[in-house]
């Protein structure tokens, strides 16, 4: 016999539903859900409660564990997973970091960078991950305005400019 689906919830019906109606994620939402049948006692079992939710057990036991910890508040947060790349290497990040904000040599895009990487490097980083990189570390977007063009010719500006 699975597990009993009991838990001390210290929030009325009522908060937990209004705390449910400002979920703008389905995450939040079923966290919620799954106080709301416990509280309303529902379930029998856990594992009838992960079911019916559409979770796995461990996911359950894990936003219960949060509930215990921090209350509804911790249940309802993501932590970030700030992991280390393992395929941009702190001396990739630097050379990106360079390029990025250099002006006279830009990356023309986010396919650009790749060839870069694996040019310079010999990493092959998938299209989506630097993207995924730039975008994070460095604040990139696909079209960015610049000052000036990276091929534009200072002297013919010059030119340009003067009146006679």
């Amino acid at each position: 016999m699975g597990k009993k689906a009991i838990l001390d919830i210290r929030e009325s019906d009522l908060e937990l539903n209004k705390l449910l109606l400002k979920q703008k994620t389905l995450k939040g939402e079923k966290r919620l859900k799954s106080l709301l049948a416990i509280k309303s006692g529902k379930f029998e079992t856990r594992q009838e409660l992960a079911d019916f939710l559409g979770i796995h057990i461990r996911t359950l036991e894990r936003w219960l564990v949060n509930y215990k910890d921090g209350g509804v508040e911790m249940m309802l947060t993501d932590k970030p997973k700030n992991k280390t790349s393992k395929i941009i290497t702190p001396q990739i990040h630097k050379g990106l970091s360079q390029r990025v904000h250099d002006p006279n040599n830009p990356f023309l895009g986010y396919w650009d960078a790749q060839n870069w990487v694996e040019q310079e490097y010999g990493v092959v980083v998938k299209y989506q991950r630097i993207r995924e990189y730039l975008i994070q570390h460095f604040k990139t977007k696909p079209k960015t305005p610049r000052k000036s063009h990276y091929k534009k010719d200072v002297e013919a500006e010059k030119a340009f400019l003067k009146t006679p």
